[in-house]
């Protein structure tokens, strides 16, 4: 348990403002989407799409934020929450369906490489959520999931590449 190396120096300044930036437009984006195009309430803005916003805007060279990845992993794990809950829950517990449906959505994630960790709150977020989330059933992946994620992306796109700094190039690869 001894730790092996120090914690790694604070960004620069410039690189915080980037992310406050990207990550200010992005979850505004998505807020007056689902306002000016949700019918009824707007739930566009789940906690997985600020978690993706800390890995696209804080840290745009990471493997888990390329597009691939972000909107890969999203995708998929929404897909498997849907087929978790409408195959599984007149059978099994919520404890199972939500221990499967994160896991099976990390399986998916590892083996199509498009591994993004706040998919696994994606697929959570369907199998706990309310009544209103679940009658989405399989309009869930796309909206409001593959939606916000491609405005992300897009913001992701503009911001992160407005900067003079070769190292906020974005993307690093495409697929």
């Amino acid at each position: 348990m001894k730790s092996k190396a120090s914690c790694e120096p604070r960004k620069p300044l410039n690189k915080i403002l980037w992310s406050f930036l990207g990550s200010f437009l992005g979850i505004y984006l998505i807020a007056i989407f689902g306002r000016w195009f949700s019918i009824e309430d707007s739930f566009f803005l789940l906690g997985s799409f600020g978690a993706s916003a800390v890995l696209i805007y804080g840290a745009p060279q990471a493997a888990f934020s390329q597009p691939r990845n972000l909107v890969g992993g999203h995708i998929l794990s929404a897909l498997v929450s849907v087929c978790i809950v409408k195959l599984f829950s007149s059978i099994f517990p919520i404890e199972v369906l939500c221990a499967l449906s994160v896991s099976l959505a990390i399986m998916l994630m590892h083996y199509s490489c498009t591994m993004h960790p706040p998919g696994g709150a994606t697929a959570l977020i369907y199998v706990i959520g309310s009544n209103k989330v679940q009658a989405l059933g399989w309009l869930y992946p796309f909206t409001p999931i593959a939606i916000g994620a491609l405005l992300m992306l897009l913001v992701a796109l503009f911001v992160n590449n407005l900067s003079q700094n070769d190292k906020r190039h974005y993307p690093t690869y495409w697929f």
